[in-house]
């Protein structure tokens, strides 16, 4: 089993800066796959940023070029910088990842707000 804890999250005006943590109960490079999911207030989740453990990364449309994920295999830790933020960067991030035989994990998530 495979456990997650996001933090980071919190109210940050249009333009400034958040940086989301997620932290793994298991060695990530054991792990197919990480991602950064969201899901806005009356929307359905979407996903923000994936990277595999071969390095490849996949971002959405409306965050590339301002957000970056990025992983510390000795800290078992993902990160989600989060720059130039947006009112409609508001959401509930969530942490999620895929391990070798294709079973999903989540972690409980972390709101995100943005005032403009």
């Amino acid at each position: 089993q495979v456990q997650l804890v996001e933090s980071g999250g919190g109210l940050v005006q249009a333009g400034g800066s958040l940086r989301l943590s997620c932290a793994f109960s298991v060695r990530i490079f054991r792990l197919n796959r990480m991602g950064w999911y969201r899901q806005p207030p009356g929307k359905q989740r979407e996903l923000v940023a994936s990277l595999t453990s071969g390095g490849s990364t996949n971002y959405a449309d409306s965050v590339k070029g301002r957000f970056t994920i990025s992983r510390d295999n000795a800290k078992n830790t993902v990160f989600l910088q989060m720059n130039n933020l947006k009112p409609e960067d508001t959401a509930v991030y969530y942490c999620q990842s895929e391990d070798r035989i294709f079973r999903e994990y989540w972690g409980q998530g972390t709101q995100v707000t943005v005032s403009s």
